[in-house]
């Protein structure tokens, strides 16, 4: 879906480090599943992975909420806001 934020987009650089953590993080289960590595440790490793993802999309979600979609929100343009509803509802289906 092509995007209707027209103001600029929310700059995202300041969670990298977060991001390069969690590939370090994909980097070291892997390196454990080469090992041969205890089953519960590498659940453990993938569960702190998974959850470190799981925030970092929330935060970014957040962030959407109050830019993009508050601004689609505040356009006098009723297409813009349902645009902005099917994108958010397509985000849930995936």
């Amino acid at each position: 879906m092509k995007n209707t934020c027209e103001s600029k987009h929310p700059n995202y650089e300041k969670h990298l480090p977060r991001i390069n953590k969690v590939v370090g993080q994909l980097n070291g289960i892997k390196k454990m599943i080469e090992d041969k590595r205890y089953c519960p440790e590498i659940i453990t490793q993938l569960k702190a992975v998974s959850s470190a993802c799981q925030s970092l999309e929330i935060i970014m979600l957040q962030k959407h909420l109050e830019t993009c979609v508050m601004e689609a929100f505040h356009s006098t343009d009723k297409i813009i806001k349902n645009k902005k509803i099917q994108e958010l509802t397509n985000l849930y289906k995936r």
